[in-house]
């Protein structure tokens, strides 16, 4: 019997969205307020989806306390409070929200305990993305 579990992470970062393939003017057009030179910041939530056949000693997809501390190690100490712009990661890639949601997900693609099926961002309360694999 398959299941799923949703699990959702909180952490505070700030970014600029810019990139070097465009001109000062082209960026402002592009990314208008999350173009300011001195970033802003959110509130992210980071939902995971996994699953799994639902273990029968345990009642469970995975050991919540495990997939919290992939998280912690993995997600949270490497964002939370960070300036996403200074981080390897997005050393060639602009830190949109788009773009984060892809590397939680590769991210949690090392959790080895439960399938994951897709990764849930949500920047602001009105812009959320999504990403389940290729």
């Amino acid at each position: 019997m398959k299941a799923y579990l949703g699990r959702r992470y909180h952490f505070v970062a700030s970014h600029r969205l810019h990139t070097d393939a465009y001109d000062a003017a082209r960026n402002r057009d592009v990314y208008g307020k999350c173009n300011n030179p001195y970033g802003h910041g959110h509130n992210y939530t980071i939902e995971v989806v996994m699953s799994g056949p639902v273990d029968a000693k345990t009642g469970m997809v995975c050991d919540m306390a495990e997939l919290d501390a992939f998280a912690g190690k993995n997600v949270l100490a490497v964002f939370d409070h960070m300036n996403l712009n200074t981080l390897k990661v997005f050393e060639h890639q602009v830190p949109t929200a788009e773009n984060l949601c892809i590397e939680v997900y590769n991210i949690f693609k090392g959790f080895s305990d439960a399938r994951l099926e897709r990764v849930r961002v949500e920047e602001t309360n009105n812009n959320s993305f999504e990403y389940a694999g290729e």
